[in-house]
Parts: structure tokens; sequence; C-alpha cells
């Protein structure tokens, strides 16, 4: 058996009810043996302000980087506000991109999202790929996981979505082979 693989989450919606979450969670119920997710919480985290980290960084934002560091792989689970990631989300990134090591640098990363619309979270997604070039997070490309139309998939708490539950697995599955294929590439420089 390879080594264990960790991976770190963040969910980009704060109501409790999130489809987001409920996605995030089917995703860390289906993610290949061996491989573990913690989630950080990101709600509670201040607005990104150089003055405020000229004081230094938040506790929460240290503790983010330094389980970033040790982690194999990135999650992110996004809502779309207004074709973009949402703000809570945007700022966590923020606040992570100022520190150093910068912790989104060559790390493989995954990303999905529900929204109301027929598109998902497709801006929002691209948006945030547009973010991890500048960050040298190394994106999975394949496959894209874009449930559209969350209210209808999501009902009473269950998702009654199969080819939506099938990629979410397959998205596991990728993300764990690139983080092997980032282990192996290592060792061989």
């Amino acid at each position: 058996m390879s080594e264990p693989i960790k991976l770190i989450a963040f969910c980009g919606s704060l109501r409790k009810a999130s489809f987001n979450r409920m996605a995030l969670n089917l995703f860390i119920e289906h993610v290949p043996a061996g491989v573990t997710v913690e989630t950080i919480e990101i709600g509670d985290w201040p607005h990104y302000d150089a003055d405020l980290q000229a004081k230094g960084f938040p506790d929460k934002v240290h503790a983010a980087q330094k389980a970033m560091l040790a982690a194999d792989g990135i999650v992110f689970a996004t809502p779309e506000y207004n074709y973009s990631v949402p703000g809570v989300l945007k700022n966590a990134i923020d606040w992570l991109s100022r520190t150093t090591p910068q912790p989104f640098a060559a790390k493989p990363v995954a990303m999905f999202g529900a929204a109301g619309g027929p598109l998902g979270t497709a801006r929002a997604q691209y948006h945030l790929r547009q973010m991890m070039v500048f960050l040298d997070g190394r994106p999975v490309n394949k496959p894209e996981v874009m449930i559209g139309q969350a209210h209808t998939k999501f009902v009473d708490g269950k998702f009654n979505d199969e080819v939506g539950l099938k990629l979410l697995t397959d998205l596991g599955a990728s993300l764990a082979l690139a983080v092997r294929q980032a282990r192996a590439a290592a060792q061989v420089k």
C-alpha cells in the first residue's frame, strides 16, 4: 500500500444547510482508501488588511498555513456569487497567499461546487483556477464537477444525482493520483 495522503479542504459557503458543505461531505466520504481530509473553517477570519498583517498574522491563518504545508493537496468546495468565488473564500486565499512559505505552491488542487443555476459553479471555478495559476497551485483538470440546480439534487439532505456522485468520487481519485505523481516527480529531482 502506498503512503497515506493528507488533504486540506475549504468550503466557501457559510450557510448551515449549504449545498457546498453537503457536497464536500460527500467528497470526503468517497475519497480513496488511505486518503484523509481535514476541513479548515474560514468564516470568522478577519478581512484581509495589510495593517493587520503588519501586526502579525492571525492565529487561524498561521494554523491553516501550517496544516496546508503538512498536507499533500488542497480541496475547494465553492459556491458561485456574482460569477465568482465568495468573498470569504477569496479572503482566506488572500491571507494565506501572503504567508511564507506560501502554502499553495506546487500543491495538487481539486475544486468543485454546487449552485442553483444550470451551470453550477463554472465561472467561480474558472476564477479559482486563475488564482491557483498565480499561486502556483496545480489544479486537477478532470473531472470538472459543477453541480447545477443543486436544490433539485440535494433533497432532505440526501444527494440524488448518481452522475454527480461518480464525478465527485472520480475527482477524489484524480487528486490522489496527482499527489502520487507529484511525490514521484519530487523523488526524481
